[in-house]
């Protein structure tokens, strides 16, 4: 199986919770790509990586459930983390994207732990699932 073929299928076999974990770990990357560009002034490729970076947070932003009392104390900050993207890239601004990088950072172990604690409830203390 090539590592396209695995990637596609982890997506496709993947949960909600696992593909918010995903979003997460893209945003990162893409973050951290953005970094090394604007260090080696790569603008066309700095500018590229921030923009997917903000898309995935778009996304985050668009699919959040609502009926949750939680969503409305977190889009402020999707907002302010997409806006510091911006911020970021039309500044050059190293230090913006290490801000916005430690924060999802922060969103994504918070998003580890919820997906743990569910499945220790739903399989149980012993579950290795």
């Amino acid at each position: 199986m090539s590592i396209q073929a695995y990637q596609n299928n982890s997506v496709e076999t993947a949960s909600p919770g696992e593909l918010t974990l995903m979003l997460y770990n893209g945003c990162i990357k893409f973050i951290k790509v953005a970094r090394k560009s604007m260090e080696n002034k790569e603008i066309e490729k700095k500018n590229t990586n921030i923009q997917k970076a903000q898309k995935i947070i778009q996304e985050l932003m668009v699919t959040m459930d609502q009926q949750y009392a939680i969503t409305k104390e977190i889009m402020p900050l999707y907002d302010y983390m997409n806006r510091r993207l911006m911020e970021a890239n039309t500044a050059n601004d190293l230090e913006i994207l290490d801000e916005v990088q430690g924060l999802v950072e922060e969103f994504r172990d918070t998003w580890k732990q919820v997906i743990l604690e569910s499945r220790k409830s739903q399989y149980g203390q012993g579950g290795n699932a």
